[in-house]
């Protein structure tokens, strides 16, 4: 047997109980998965779930139904940020609620994704996800057809929670149903990349739908691949049998997932998720004493969850997210800078629109078009990572990927609003999305092969949470900073392209900061990783 070198990865798994589970480890520099605790032998995937591994035709139409749901709705959000002045006077949104359609989403989604996941692995992924699929297209239609602000922002937090459903299964699908190596591999840099690849897509053809046909024709859109994705799924989705038990599944809902530990840590995500919703919307407003008070109130429930988890651990209960899964390095980093590119990568896409069309004068469909390289570039990317995910040294595929991004933010931090487009502003497109397509599907494999199997759906979950928090992170801190410094600008209108621009190149510098504190995480705690997604003998 192989020695394990220093790269190894900590399995998340109880701390009590025979269903232990030795760390995987990279070994020869590659991840190997996880092994019952004193087993001298790699354990294959079958031992925790039937699933059997797809041929291949049949791998490209689930790889391509995956990705393509999540990016249906991600690119809701990008034509929702690029169309909002127009859907607010179209519904008398008052400005007080102006990012809420936005914010909402992101709140009910991160609050339930870890249900949602543990929930996925008692159940099986397969018809969570379908459900998903289906309450996607449902409420994405319901958007279109909105007639006040208040109604869009209702159906806009139900479909962050149909998101939540999909979004945790898909990479369980992915990970039990995949053969190891390649095929995995060019899976998860597709589910990873779905997200931030949807939300350009809706930035950049959001710019034409509004000014041809209007913003309604784009939920429509989607709302109907939604329902033809969901309906592929019913004949292209494999079934992932969960482990076999005589217990039923309903007493296995109440007994198997810690619902006591869900409860804490999604209620200290959505109450975090509000507050920054709330500053997000009016920067003033972190001075109100309920909002401190809720601020507060989220953070002490971090330590709540821990010292919850460890109790879980020491009666031999199912514990959500066990304690020990944090001390391994690579895990916890990975997570970190998975939040910080897809922090950089969502508040890159939205400053450079309103740099566009708020200093350049551009319309949101020559904003649109501006901001046309950095789809294609994701799209290139995403593939390539895939398919070379293997043959590099995922210490240096993340580290000079992450590099390379400093520029994106930089370029629009040094611009000038007068040079041509080509000048500058074509650089900093072609590198912005760098970083995140390659990390996210490193990350994803790094995170999938930390968990045992049987909890491929609270892996994704996991992963998925670290993004959503990653975005409303992001772009509030970059809101308050960008805001705060044109008020403080010494030019007298505030609301002109100068004044505005002040703060934007602060926000552009923000980012430059965060992609620069991203390197310095991976060359600590991915220094001695080996690669990643090689496929196991």
């Amino acid at each position: 047997m192989a020695t394990q070198t220093e790269t190894e990865l900590v399995v998340l798994s109880s701390a009590a109980g025979p269903a232990l589970y030795d760390p995987p480890a990279i070994l020869n520099g590659s991840l190997r998965t996880p092994t019952l605790a004193g087993s001298d032998h790699v354990e294959p995937r079958q031992a925790y779930t039937s699933a059997k591994t797809l041929p291949k035709g049949r791998s490209i139409i689930v790889i391509t139904q995956l990705s393509c749901i999540n990016l249906v709705s991600s690119f809701t959000n990008g034509l929702l940020t690029v169309a909002l002045p127009a859907m607010a006077a179209d519904l008398s949104l008052k400005p007080n609620l102006l990012v809420w359609p936005a914010s909402v989403y992101y709140l009910t989604s991160g609050a339930c994704l870890l249900t949602a996941g543990a929930v996925a692995d008692v159940l099986g992924p397969r018809i969570i996800n379908l459900i998903g699929c289906f309450l996607l297209a449902c409420f994405m239609l319901a958007s279109g057809l909105s007639r006040t602000g208040i109604e869009l922002i209702m159906f806009r937090a139900m479909q962050g929670i149909a998101s939540a459903l999909v979004m945790p299964s898909a990479m369980s699908i992915l990970s039990t149903s995949l053969e190891d190596g390649k095929p995995r591999n060019i899976g998860f840099a597709c589910a990873g990349m779905s997200q931030p690849l949807g939300f350009s897509f809706g930035l950049v053809f959001g710019g034409v739908l509004i000014q041809t046909v209007g913003w309604r024709v784009g939920f429509y859109v989607a709302s109907a691949l939604a329902f033809a994705l969901f309906v592929i799924g019913i004949w292209a989705l494999p079934k992932v049998d969960v482990a076999e038990t005589q217990t039923p599944k309903v007493k296995r809902l109440a007994t198997e997932i810690d619902w006591v530990g869900a409860g804490i840590a999604s209620g200290s995500i959505s109450i975090f998720s509000y507050v920054l919703a709330v500053m997000s919307g009016d920067v003033d407003s972190i001075g109100k004493a309920s909002n401190i008070a809720l601020l507060c109130l989220s953070i002490a429930l971090v330590p709540t969850f821990v010292i919850w988890v460890k109790v879980q651990e020491k009666r031999g209960k199912p514990a959500l997210i066990p304690n020990k899964i944090w001390k391994n390095m690579a895990f916890s980093c990975v997570c970190v800078m998975v939040l910080l590119a897809n922090a950089v990568a969502n508040c890159m896409e939205l400053f450079s629109s309103l740099f566009f069309q708020e200093v350049q004068g551009t319309t949101a469909l020559g904003a649109s078009l501006r901001m046309l390289p950095n789809l294609l570039m994701g799209a290139f990317l995403n593939v390539i990572t895939g398919i070379l995910v293997d043959k590099i040294p995922a210490t240096y595929a993340v580290l000079g990927a992450s590099s390379l991004n400093i520029g994106a933010p930089l370029l629009m931090a040094l611009i000038n609003p007068r040079w041509p487009y080509w000048y500058d502003a074509f650089f900093a497109q072609i590198l912005s999305p760098v970083s995140a397509d390659v990390l996210f599907t490193v990350g994803l494999l790094i995170v999938s092969a930390s968990f045992p199997a049987h909890t491929q759906g609270l892996a994704g979950a996991i992963f998925n949470t670290v993004t959503q928090l990653g975005a409303s992170i992001g772009l509030t801190l970059l809101s308050v900073i960008s805001t705060s410094v044109t008020e403080d600008s010494g030019i007298a209108d505030k609301g002109s392209p100068k004044a505005l621009f002040e703060g934007y190149k602060a926000a552009f510098w923000a980012l430059v900061g965060m992609t620069s504190a991203a390197v310095i995480v991976g060359g600590i705690g991915l220094r001695k990783l080996g690669k990643v997604g090689e496929k196991r003998d």
